[in-house]
């Protein structure tokens, strides 16, 4: 019997474990920002490598003590070669807490989490431990890189393991089921992220002229940096990536925006953010100096 058909027969026997496990995870609500629930969610996985016989070892990174950020470190196989599998378990803030509750429908699970990236670890981790029980023979060995904060840039995740030198060590190959609609991508781009808040001075309605408008400032600051994005956003990668429309760089304004006080008040302050995502062919210092150096004559 081949590997291939040994690993299909075990994915069969276990497919309710797989499900019940990533509808536990869903049902966790490790929203990010600020980081909630993170140990909850922590706790599941140690639970389920258990379960498994997957040691494990569990990294904290330090700096966050009203909400921590756990990160899990798993092996299976001899040698130093790793391929490894690394995925997030922390996801963006839900609009209601109904999202938060797992169900299937027509074959497919939904719910908070689902694809980005919940299923994604639960896939990854059983198919560690499914080689583990088969047998499968390594050349090397896998490795499972759990981490939070992806969805904020990694400062108690995979920045953390970097800096301390347990990220990718002896890596060969990393591979990470993050959801990209079913295609296989072979880069992943570098990111600039950042909240710009400008300044007004707060009125009543009535006495408008008395104020600054922020978000009317506001506005114009978000005028300029369509100007740039309208030119940053013409520059493709070469690499191969399906579909084309993703092999442009981005420059995405106001995904978070907030500000203002009520109907009747002239906003004191509004905020918005930037997300800067660059291609392998663009250089970090030189797209995050042209961004900056925009800022700095808004600011003027």
């Amino acid at each position: 019997m081949t590997h291939r058909l040994v690993l299909t027969q075990a994915l069969d026997a276990h497919k309710g474990e797989i499900l019940a496990f990533t509808r536990d995870l869903i049902g966790i609500a490790s929203e990010n920002p600020p980081g909630n629930y993170y140990r909850e969610c922590a706790e599941r996985i140690r639970a389920e490598l258990d379960h498994l016989g997957l040691a494990y070892q569990v990294v904290e990174a330090p700096g966050f003590s009203a909400l921590p950020r756990h990160n899990l470190l798993s092996f299976h196989g001899d040698g130093q070669r790793t391929l490894y599998f690394h995925g997030h378990y922390d996801v963006v803030p839900a609009q209601s807490r109904e999202q938060f509750t797992p169900r299937v429908e027509k074959g497919r699970l939904h719910g908070r989490g689902s694809a980005d990236m919940k299923a994604g670890l639960a896939s990854m981790i059983y198919a560690t431990a499914l080689i583990k029980e088969c047998r499968i023979p390594l050349q090397g060995r896998i490795g499972l890189c759990i981490v939070a904060d992806e969805e904020t840039g990694g400062q108690g995740g995979s920045r953390y393991l970097d800096e301390v030198g347990l990220l990718g060590v002896n890596g060969v190959a990393m591979l990470t089921p993050e959801p990209t609609s079913g295609v296989i991508w072979n880069a992943n781009r570098g990111a600039v992220t950042l909240r710009i808040t400008v300044k007004g001075k707060a009125a009543h309605v009535g006495l408008q002229h008395q104020g600054i408008n922020a978000f009317e400032q506001m506005l114009e600051v978000a005028r300029a940096l369509q100007v740039l994005k309208a030119e940053v956003e013409q520059r493709r990668t070469h690499y191969r990536i399906v579909p084309e429309a993703a092999a442009h760089s981005i420059l995405m304004l106001g995904g978070r925006v907030e500000g203002g006080a009520n109907f009747n008040v002239v906003p004191e302050a509004c905020s918005f953010t930037v997300e800067r995502r660059f291609n392998p062919e663009e250089d970090l210092a030189t797209e995050k100096a042209a961004l900056f150096a925009l800022l700095d004559e808004l600011r003027a």
